[in-house]
C-alpha cells in the first residue's frame, strides 16, 4: 500500500517511533557520528542520531562539519551501507567436529536479528532492490540474506541535500524514496519548529504509525516537503549519462582509457567495499591446531584483488587495467544482462572513498568522448 504524505510527527515524537520499534523486539540501526564519520550502527534512541552534523564530500575527500541547525538527517551517505547487515562481511556457513573418529557437519542456520533500519536513502532502497535480484532471484537464493531482508523494517528519509559526489538523480534512484519502505520521512527544520512529514509504504508501517503521536499535514507542509526534495535533485554534484552506456562499454574493451585510469588506481578495493550493491565473496576454511574442529566462512572479497580471478595457471585479470575494466563494465553493462538493471545507484561512495579520487562518471564520459573524437575532462561530467 502507498499513501501520499499526509501525516506529521514532531521531532520529539520520533522518540516514540524508536520506542515502538524496540518494543517489538527490533534492533534499531541508523546513522551516528563516530571516528570522524557518520556511520550506521545500533541506536538506543534518537539521542544517538547525528543531530546538527553534516558532511562535505568530493572525489577522495570526506569531512564532517557542524550545521547551523539541529537536523537529524542533514548529511549525505557515508562509508557504510546497509549491505553490512543484510549481506554481512563475514558469515559462518558450516562447522565440522571430529567426534569419536568420525566427522559431524553442522550447517549454520540463517537466524539473524530483526533489524529496523532508520534513515535509509532512496539510492540505498534502490541498492537493496538490486541485491534482492542477486540473492533472491533465480533457483539458488541466499537463505541468510532472505531471513534478514524479509524481517527488516525500513524507515526511509528523503534527502534534504545532495553531496558533491551524488548522482542518483541521473540513475533514476533518488533523491525521493518512492517504494520499498515501511515509512518514509521528509525532515523539515524551520524557525517555527522541527518536524517530519510521513509517508506510509506498507501495512506494517501503517500499524506502527498508529502507535506514534502524529497529526494531519497541512497543504503548506506537504508543499515544503516537495520543495525540499526538488531542490535536492537540482543540487546533484555529478551526473552519469545512462543512454546506451552498456553498448558504449561493450564497444570499448580495448580503449586506452583503461590503461590511463590504471596508472592512478591503487587496486585497494575501497570502491567495492563501500559500494551498496557489490556482492563478491570468497570462502575460507579454518581449523584449530589439533585438527578436531574446522569452520567454513564466507567473507567479502573484491574483483580488484589479484587472487579473485585466479584459476589453475594464474589470474585471468592480472593487470589493474583489466580489473578496473571488469568492475566498471560489470557495474554498468553486464549487470543489466544478468539482473535486468544497472548495478549502480548513483550514491557516489566509490568516488568519495577512492584514495586517488577516481570518478566513474568521469571515466564513462571520457570513453564516450573518445568515440566522438573529442576530449572531455572530469568537470564536464558534473551537474
Amino acid at each position: 500500500m502507498t499513501e501520499k504524505p499526509s501525516r506529521v510527527i514532531e521531532r520529539e515524537q520520533l522518540r516514540a517511533l524508536f520506542d515502538a520499534l524496540r518494543a517489538q523486539g527490533m534492533v534499531t540501526v541508523g546513522p551516528t557520528l563516530r571516528d570522524g564519520a557518520i556511520v550506521y550502527d545500533e541506536l538506543a534512541s534518537i539521542d544517538d542520531l547525528p543531530a546538527g552534523w553534516s558532511d562535505r564530500q568530493e572525489a577522495g575527500t570526506y569531512r564532517v562539519l557542524k550545521r547551523s541547525d539541529e537536523a537529524l538527517f542533514g548529511y549525505n551517505v557515508g562509508p557504510h551501507s546497509w549491505k553490512q547487515f543484510l549481506h554481512p562481511p563475514a558469515l559462518r556457513l558450516l562447522r565440522i567436529e571430529s567426534v569419536g573418529g568420525s566427522l559431524e557437519f553442522t550447517p549454520e542456520e540463517p537466524a539473524a536479528p530483526t533489524y529496523a533500519f532508520i534513515g535509509v536513502r532512496a539510492c540505498e532502497l534502490q541498492a537493496m532492490a538490486v541485491q534482492d535480484r542477486v540473492f533472491l532471484g533465480g533457483r539458488h537464493g541466499d537463505a541468510s540474506y532472505r531471513a534478514r531482508r524479509e524481517a527488516a523494517f525500513i524507515v526511509a528519509v528523503n534527502c534534504g541535500q545532495a553531496g558533491g559526489t551524488c548522482f542518483c538523480a541521473s540513475m533514476g534512484a533518488g533523491p525521493k524514496a518512492t517504494d520499498g519502505f515501511d515509512l518514509s520521512l521528509t525532515e523539515i527544520v524551520e524557525q517555527d519548529g522541527h518536524r517530519f512529514l510521513v509517508e506510509v509504504g506498507s501495512e506494517r508501517g501503517a500499524a506502527l504509525l498508529r502507535e506514534v503521536p502524529h497529526r494531519e499535514a497541512s497543504d503548506g507542509e506537504a508543499a515544503t516537503a516537495a520543495r525540499i526534495v526538488r531542490k535536492t535533485a537540482e543540487q546533484m554534484g555529478r551526473r552519469l549519462e545512462t543512454a546506451d552506456v552498456k553498448d558504449v562499454l561493450y564497444r570499448n574493451g580495448d580503449n586506452p582509457r583503461w590503461e590511463e585510469v590504471a596508472s592512478r588506481c591503487l587496486a585497494c578495493a575501497n570502491c567495492t567495499m563501500v559500494c551498496p550493491t557489490c556482492f563478491c565473496t570468497t570462502v575460507e576454511d579454518v581449523t584449530d591446531l589439533d585438527g578436531t574442529h574446522a569452520e567454513r566462512w564466507r567473507r567479502w572479497d573484491s574483483c580488484f584483488t589479484l587472487d579473485f580471478s585466479y584459476i589453475h595457471g594464474g589470474s585471468v585479470r592480472s593487470s589493474t587495467a583489466a580489473r578496473y575494466r571488469q568492475w566498471l563494465t560489470h557495474k554498468l553493462a553486464t549487470w543489466i544482462d544478468q539482473f535486468g538493471s544497472s548495478g549502480c545507484v548513483g550514491c557516489g561512495r566509490c568516488i568519495t572513498w577512492c584514495p586517488v579520487g577516481i570518478d566513474l562518471t568521469e571515466e564513462v564520459a571520457a570513453i564516450r568522448a573518445s568515440e566522438a573524437g573529442t576530449v572531455e575532462e572530469g568537470p564536464d561530467a558534473r551537474g
